[in-house]
């Protein structure tokens, strides 16, 4: 064996592949399996780690906790007699303020009951403390409300709502989210796997190393979120699972075929995985480099949950690198070619029906490669101009749901009642005591305010509220606060500061437009430095970063159209557009790293044009396994009733199979063969002289042993 193998011979050499399993083993059975299962208690599902840490309301929640406990939020409990409400229906609710005291996590300072002006409601407002449990503990406590208030008896309908509702049946729509995650990815790697190696075993090695992989990330996680201030909660490890696994997923495939490869030439199995890990390790690390700092330019967002998010997946990403680049070699020669199993690869066979499927097409594209990428691109921009029916302008809360949720349902028996401003989400103002007189005549006087609390003043600060007449959540609330801001920030000496819940939707929103046009930008540029750096060239980086550029625009203008006129979703959350976007041009551009260094390798000895179809032939089975296994597992994202997750898990999922199966196979195989040796400018191989294209075919024969 080449002693140039270096670390590649000792995870896959006779006795030390051993060690690799050994060390795996232990350190999983002895420390990555007791940490991980801790990795839950070290969450921090506060919602104001959520929130943008530098936005005027933010900064108003820290200052509320003067005047009332902290981390608290309203439940409101509507009753409802379309006849009028009764005199017992009156002491009912009279006398559920008095339960609701005693339940856990309910603070003293129940508001209500409080009639609707045309007497068929009332509305009970409980604020409930979450504390550092965050959404952890929210189901709990608005069962317990729920509960506690009963159905209602004799025509009086019971509703609850309000923003402990919504965040109650949010959360719980996340239940079971990780095990059918795992289960439905198992199915996706078994399924596939099957169709591309026609084995019944194969699967079970790639399915392994994922599991490893999370548990050893969940664990080294749970240390930084224990030791090193690292703050993650339960939607990164959400996202965390379903990246290990693709990812992981995708990495194994890689390997498995360029192993798949060399079992043809080498009657040694060791020898035939060092030589394969040699190869496909470039791939496969800048793959990692590529998606892991993509992940972590989240760290420059304004909006926490964002940035504390790349961090998180990043580590799972390196550490389901580790994982493929060691302990899936040393597996893979434990079992030897048996693991292939009923359909072992014998030494001199020829390349199975999918190389030669992709053999064909590459001979076709090769034919005219300028009408075809030109007819793509085209394809594609007309797909991209669904982004016209993109409503990116955020999800108001009835919108939030792809079923019926109780809260959404008292959402709308509080419409039928009440002023939109009287739901138990005022405006909150706070600001020096000493103006309180003018501060509370400049909220009661302002367009959009219905009616103002009386002033209530601690420590030099003077906090009061206001009652919107809009929706707390609609576009003229929110230009209510936008206005309000304008006239208090006005008044001298006030250091007055505006929030509540619709400054905080207001506040995020235009976090989220900053993160936007900042990290979108940032992540091309570092994408874009990896590729030069790993192509050795200009040209070509240049020209895939257009091409995963364009299949986004594409994926979100399919998706928009599917939103609109299919599912009939009122619009996007604002975070949209961005995590799509690191997400699709971090994993998107990992297919193109898969093909092109391929090619980059050939074209050294066969020339540019011959190099990308031997390139497409080697490389196409492997991808769209890998492109399936990845877009599957983000489809089940769909499967959540939430809007903006069934959005993203659609929207990454159509990007990663235009990817794979349009933007990798037709758009880069036929710029590249248009362009040959150019495409590598300004290095030296440029200067290669391209050879005529033979036909594909003919290099899918036995090759020679080496």
């Amino acid at each position: 064996m080449d002693s140039t193998l270096g670390i590649t011979r000792f995870v896959s050499g006779r006795r030390s592949k051993w060690v690799v399993l050994v060390v795996w083993l232990l350190l999983t059975i002895t420390v990555a399996g007791p940490l991980a299962g801790r990795l839950t208690g070290a969450e921090d599902n506060d919602y104001t780690q959520w929130l943008p840490g530098n936005a005027e309301a933010t900064k108003v929640l820290e200052l509320q906790k003067k005047f009332q406990p902290g981390d608290n939020v309203p439940v409101v409990v509507v009753y409802e007699r379309a006849s009028g409400i009764t005199a017992a229906d009156r002491a009912k609710a009279a006398a559920d303020v008095q339960a609701f005291a005693k339940d856990e996590g309910v603070l003293n300072r129940i508001v209500g009951p409080m009639p609707s002006a045309d007497g068929k409601a009332l509305q009970t407002v409980v604020p409930i403390q979450m504390g550092s449990d965050g959404t952890t503990k929210i189901v709990k406590r608005v069962d317990g409300v729920r509960d506690t208030a009963g159905p209602g008896a004799n025509g009086l309908a019971v509703h609850i709502t309000g923003q402990g509702g919504y965040l109650a049946d949010t959360t719980d729509a996340f239940s079971g989210l990780n095990s059918t995650q795992l289960l439905f990815t198992v199915l996706a790697v078994v399924i596939i796997l099957l169709f591309a190696y026609r084995s019944p075993v194969l699967w079970i090695l790639p399915f392994l190393c994922a599991m490893l992989a999370l548990t050893s990330s969940q664990a080294f996680i749970y240390l930084l979120a224990e030791h090193a201030g690292l703050t993650v909660n339960a939607q990164d490890t959400g996202f965390l699972l379903v990246l290990v696994f693709g990812a992981g997923t995708d990495y194994a495939l890689l390997l498995l075929s360029r192993y798949r490869e060399e079992l043809a030439r080498h009657e040694d199995r060791h020898e035939a995985m060092a030589i394969a890990l040699r190869r496909a390790a470039p791939a496969i690390i800048a793959s990692a480099a590529t998606v892991s700092v993509g992940l972590l330019c989240l760290q420059f967002a304004q909006m926490n949950n964002t940035k504390g998010l790349g961090p998180v997946l990043a580590i799972g990403i390196a550490v389901g690198l580790v994982v493929t680049l060691t302990l899936m070699p040393a597996l893979l020669v434990i079992f030897g070619r048996w693991i292939f199993w009923p359909v072992k690869p014998r030494v001199d066979a020829s390349e199975a029906t999918s190389a030669r499927l992709w053999a064909r097409i590459g001979t076709r594209i090769a034919a005219r490669p300028r009408m075809v990428w030109i007819g793509t691109a085209l394809i594609l921009g007309v797909l991209a101009l669904g982004n016209l029916q993109l409503h990116n302008t955020g999800l108001e809360s009835q919108d939030a749901f792809t079923n019926d949720q109780p809260s959404v349902t008292g959402q709308e028996a509080l419409a039928r009642h009440y002023q939109a401003g009287q739901q138990g989400l005022p405006v909150v103002v706070i600001g020096n005591a000493a103006a309180a007189q003018e501060l509370r005549q400049t909220l009661s006087s302002s367009d959009g305010i219905a009616s103002v609390s009386t002033p209530v003043t601690k420590d030099g600060l003077v906090y009061m509220e206001g009652t919107l007449k809009a929706q707390p959540d609609s576009d003229a609330a929110l230009t209510t606060v936008s206005r309000l801001r304008t006239a208090l920030h006005a008044v001298d000496g006030a250091d007055a500061r505006v929030g509540g819940q619709t400054a905080l939707t207001k506040d995020t929103n235009s976090a989220y437009d900053h993160d936007t046009k900042l990290l979108i930008p940032l992540v091309l540029a570092a994408v874009l430095l990896i590729l030069v750096v790993l192509l050795r060239a200009l040209v070509a980086p240049l020209v895939l970063i257009a091409t995963v550029v364009l299949s986004y625009a594409a994926a979100i203008g399919v998706s928009a159209v599917l939103f609109h006129n299919v599912f009939g979703f009122a619009g996007t959350d604002t975070s949209f557009p961005m995590l799509v976007f690191v997400f699709l041009v971090s994993l998107g551009v990992d297919y193109n790293i898969f093909l092109m260094t391929r090619v980059r390798e050939e074209a050294r000895e066969h020339g540019t044009r011959q190099a990308t179809l031997t390139g497409l032939t080697a490389t196409g089975g492997v991808i769209t396994s890998a492109g399936l296994v990845l877009a599957a597992t983000f489809a089940v994202l769909t499967t959540v009733p939430v809007v903006s997750f069934v959005e993203m898990g659609t929207a990454v999922a159509l990007g990663i199979l235009l990817d794979t199966f349009v933007v990798r196979s037709v758009l880069v195989t036929s710029l590249t063969m248009d362009m040959g040796r150019r495409i590598w400018l300004p290095s030296a191989l440029a200067k290669r002289e391209d050879a005529p294209v033979r036909d594909a075919e003919a290099s899918l024969e036995p090759a020679p042993r080496t």
